[in-house]
Formats: C-alpha cells, sequence, structure tokens
C-alpha cells in the first residue's frame, strides 16, 4: 500500500477554484481529469442525422465510384459497417459484393426503352401501356408504373422499405429509391414520406455501433460509438447507460450478469413471503395459518415442503401428504437451498449497501459547494479547493464499481454460469485474489468518503491540509485499485474462460464517457453536388413532418 500513497498532487490535473465550483454539475467534467483524448462517442440529433448518414454514404461512393442509391444498398446489407465493406470489396471483389447485396450495375444492362411513340406489355398485368407509363430497374427489368407503384406500397406498408426488390421472378436486385419516391408518392404523399423516414432511421436500426438513447422520456438521440460496442456512455440529456445492453451502466458485470441479476432480485423478493405453486408456478402468498394452500389455478400444495397435495385434510394432517417424515435427500435439498439463499443474501447485502452509499453520497454536491464556499469566505491562505470536487467524483465513481462487482463475484465464482470452466481448486484461488482486491478497495472507499464527509469548512488551515493531503492520496489509491481490479478481471477472470465470452465495459478514470453533438464537414467536400442538395431537401421536409419514434 505504500507504493499508494506516493502518488502525489502531480497525478492530477486540477482545475480552478470557479471551475472545481461549476464542475460540480457534471460528475464526469472532463476540466477534472488529465488532459482527455478526442471523444470517441458522438452524439447524433434529428438535424445531424442526416449528416451522419451521408459521412458513411459518401466515403462507400468514392472508393468504389457508385451512385448514392447504390451505395445506400451495400451498406444497409452490410450493416453500416463500412470497415466490413470494405474488406468484403478487397477479398471477393466488386462483382461478389454487389451480387450479396443485390445491386446491378448501370453499365451492365441495356436501360434504353423503345421510342416513345411505342408500346410495350408489362408482364405483371398483361396490359399494353405507353412507353411513358413504363419504369425499368437498374436490373434491365421493366414494368407499368401501376404495377412498381402496388407493389412499392405493399412492400413499405409491410416494413420492407430498406430493401424493396424487383418484381421480377427470382430477381434480387434492390430496386432504385429515386424510382419508389417518385412513383409511390403520386398516388401516397404519406407513404413516401415514411418510405424516406425508413431509409434514414436505418443508419440507426441497422448499425450496431449507433443505438437510440434509452431515456425515458426519449430525448431524440442516438449515440455512434467509434470504436468498442461494449462501452459505458452518457448522452448529452444525462442519461448513462451501458451501450451493448441498453441498460444502466453496470461494469464490471457483463450485460449477461446484469440481466441474470436483476431478474433474481426481482424473484428473490418475490420470494420473500411466497411459494410458487407446483402446477403454474406462479408466487402464491399464505394468508392464514393452516399449512395447506390453494393456488388460483385450483391445484392444492402443502406451505411446508411446496409438494402438490389433494384438497382433504384434517386438524393433524393432509390425507395422502407426509412431509413431516424425515428423509435424507429432502434434507439435503433443504440445505442446498439453504446455503444458496445464504449465498445469494451475502453478495445482495453488500451490493445494497454500497447502492444505497452511492445515493447517499450523490447529496453530498451541494454540502461540498457550501463548504468550498464557506472556506473561501475566510482569510485563509487556501486558494485551490479542486481537491474536494475531484475526491468527490473519485469517490462516486470507485464506490460504482464496487457495487457491481459483488452482482460479478455472485456469478463468477457460482454455479450458474462457470460451473465446468474452473475446478473447485482453481476457482477458491480465483476467488480469494479477487476478494483480497475488492476488499483492498472497500477499505479505501470507506476512508476517502470519512474525510470528504469531515467539516473542514470549521478547520483551521493546517487541519484542512492534512484532509487535503488524505483526500488526494486516497483518490489515487482508489483509482489504482479499481484499474487493478478490472485487469484482474478482463484478463486472470473473464480472460481465461474457454467455453464462453462475456465481455466488460472498460475502466475509466474520469468516469463514464460523456457523448459529444456530432459535427460534420461533408458538406463541405468536393463531393457534395446539386444531387446532395436534391436529397437533402427530401430529407429535411421528412424530419419536419416525422418526429423520433419514443422508446416504449
Amino acid at each position: 500500500m505504500e507504493d499508494y500513497m506516493n502518488g502525489s498532487e502531480d497525478d492530477y490535473y486540477y482545475s480552478s477554484d470557479q471551475e472545481s465550483i461549476d464542475g460540480l454539475g457534471n460528475e464526469d467534467s472532463e476540466s477534472l481529469w488529465a488532459p482527455s483524448k478526442s471523444p470517441s462517442c458522438k452524439v447524433i440529433t434529428k438535424e445531424s442525422l442526416l449528416a451522419a448518414q451521408r459521412e458513411d454514404l459518401q466515403r462507400v461512393m468514392d472508393l468504389i465510384s457508385v451512385r448514392e442509391h447504390h451505395a445506400r444498398t451495400l451498406l444497409i446489407h452490410y450493416r453500416w459497417d463500412v470497415e466490413k465493406l470494405i474488406a468484403v470489396y478487397v477479398e471477393k471483389g466488386e462483382g461478389c459484393m454487389f451480387a450479396e447485396a443485390g445491386v446491378t450495375l448501370v453499365g451492365a444492362v441495356d436501360l434504353d426503352l423503345p421510342e416513345l411513340s411505342s408500346r410495350v406489355m408489362c408482364d405483371i398485368c398483361i396490359d399494353d401501356v405507353p412507353v411513358s407509363d413504363v419504369s425499368k430497374m437498374d436490373c434491365g427489368h421493366c414494368f407499368c408504373n401501376s404495377c412498381w407503384t402496388a407493389h412499392f406500397i405493399v412492400k413499405i406498408k409491410e416494413g420492407q422499405s430498406k430493401r424493396i426488390r424487383c418484381m421480377a421472378h427470382k430477381c434480387n436486385a434492390i430496386c432504385d429509391e429515386a424510382v419508389v419516391r417518385k412513383l409511390v408518392s403520386k398516388k401516397h404523399p404519406d407513404l413516401a414520406e415514411k418510405f424516406d423516414r425508413y431509409l434514414l432511421e436505418s443508419y440507426i436500426e441497422d448499425n450496431k455501433m449507433v443505438k437510440w438513447c434509452p431515456s425515458i422520456p426519449h430525448c431524440g438521440n442516438a449515440l455512434r460509438v467509434e470504436n468498442d460496442e461494449f462501452c459505458e456512455v452518457e448522452c448529452s440529456c444525462g442519461s448513462q447507460f451501458c451501450f451493448s445492453c441498453l441498460s444502466e451502466a453496470h461494469s464490471p458485470c457483463s450485460c449477461l450478469m446484469w440481466e441474470m441479476w436483476t431478474k433474481k432480485c426481482r424473484d428473490e423478493s418475490e420470494t420473500v413471503h411466497t411459494k410458487p405453486c407446483p402446477k403454474c408456478h406462479k408466487p402464491v402468498e399464505k394468508n392464514g395459518g393452516c399449512n395447506l394452500v390453494n393456488c388460483v389455478c385450483g391445484q392444492a400444495f402443502c406451505w411446508l415442503c411446496g409438494g402438490a397435495t389433494g384438497q382433504d385434510h384434517t386438524w393433524s394432517n393432509i390425507i395422502n401428504h407426509s412431509c413431516g417424515h424425515y428423509k435424507e435427500d429432502g434434507e439435503k435439498k433443504a440445505e442446498r437451498a439453504k446455503r444458496d439463499l445464504y449465498r445469494y443474501m451475502h453478495y445482495h447485502n453488500r451490493y445494497k449497501a454500497h447502492t444505497d452509499s452511492f445515493q447517499q453520497e450523490s447529496k453530498l454536491r451541494e454540502t461540498i459547494r457550501k463548504k468550498v464556499l464557506n472556506l473561501e469566505a475566510k482569510d485563509s491562505k487556501l486558494k485551490d479547493f479542486s481537491w474536494v470536487t475531484n475526491g468527490l467524483y473519485r469517490l462516486f465513481r470507485s464506490r460504482r464499481a464496487l457495487s457491481y462487482s459483488y452482482p460479478f463475484a455472485f456469478y463468477m465464482f457460482g454455479d450458474d454460469l462457470f460451473e465446468d470452466e474452473m475446478t473447485k481448486e482453481d476457482r477458491e484461488i480465483k476467488k480469494n485474489l479477487f476478494e483480497d482486491q475488492q476488499q483492498q478497495l472497500e477499505s479505501n472507499v470507506e476512508k476517502l468518503s470519512k474525510f470528504i464527509e469531515e467539516p473542514f469548512d470549521g478547520y483551521p488551515d493546517k487541519q484542512v491540509m492534512q484532509i487535503r493531503m488524505q483526500v488526494i492520496n486516497l483518490s489515487v489509491i482508489t483509482d489504482s485499485l479499481c484499474k487493478k481490479m478490472y485487469d484482474c478481471i478482463e484478463n486472470d477472470l473473464l480472460g481465461s474462460l474457454q467455453f464462453s465470452i462475456h465481455n466488460i465495459a472498460p475502466y475509466l478514470s474520469k468516469g463514464v464517457e460523456r457523448a459529444v453533438e456530432l459535427t460534420t464537414g461533408w458538406s463541405t467536400q468536393a463531393g457534395c453536388n446539386i444531387r446532395c442538395q436534391t436529397a437533402d431537401d427530401q430529407a429535411n421536409v421528412m424530419l419536419k413532418k416525422f418526429p423520433y419514434p419514443s422508446i416504449a
């Protein structure tokens, strides 16, 4: 522990006194910590969604020299993963990539129609129609506009707007979005706008690196991460969440662990005063003294052992049921159930205790603000109080990591997920290693909390300086211990698994990364032309008429 205590004030970047006060409104204020890298998470608003989509479209258009609707078809097929698209282009070639995505090059087929004065037969409705009432797709198939329009309307209503295929038998070509928009808008303008909206929102719905913010009520923002989808982010609306599963930020738990833990907490809270019906498995609460209880489904069962029974009973026993007799197997099951319950309560109580502490410590923001203002009002030699706010936010981050480390340990060293991954001896060794690090972190977090809560605004300067050094040193210690615990989890525990993969969000000293609003200079690039302006006008009209979807 002495190595940690050598950490000095220089290990941190401290803001000015005023910034330390203003920073209280933002737990993850980047001014609190060492110079930050460029944010890897961007907020996509309603206004910037089109620009974000255009960036990827332009990259593909420049790379393989295709039109915008072909680039969109390719990106939708590859789920807006430009790197994967490029890899397929390099490995399989242009022709194979186009065939898989349903793209037909314009030059590959004859798109010339007969003279305008002539008539042609539509192979769908078998009618002779003027050439002016016929549309031909890039694949070369030609049908009358009425049949095309009916086909497009059906597909849009079925929710297939993003990949409407040609009507021809066994043709996988994707129809030109400009033709779809032109024909549908004449008959159903509202469906044409819906079609445009689907194309635009495909950038979020089909893109694993872009997701809607799960805030309730919905803020209307989407977030895009640049590198790893297993991360925790904060939207500009203030909502913090796991980008992978969209639940609350829960590292060092994996998404599966957190899902199982929240379900177990709900189930256990229900079973404290209830028992499951042996027939329908719904929780049944006992509201009388008799140990023969009846479920709403009609099944009677014994409250003592949970076994199904008949309805008849006397004052002394239930007919044909004798769970009072000692049975060795039943005793073993009862002991196992008791051990499982005690084990769950051990981890849950500590998880709940640290969660409650976190909530209580979150109320310290205003208290700390007042303490700092009191110190500034005094005739004191101390002028910089950023160490208080830095220590407070370090307490928040360490407490949160500590809280979620208990559900992680519950599953890591239990039989639910990794029973076949480790021997009992190996599991015990790893458990002791992890718990040692967990206890070191817990001890120093409690010390930091104690010093933060001290009424130091009433202390003399010398005592304040002592508390200041303690807070600075403990902030360095808890940060280092958090890093060590995460490193142990990622490399020694989860990294050694052979049959399952569990990813967790990496530890960040500055806390959950706050996303910044996306800015793009695409419109100033050489690729911006009249065609792009037309698409801009169409998209802007659509954006005004269609709000973002609400999150249920």
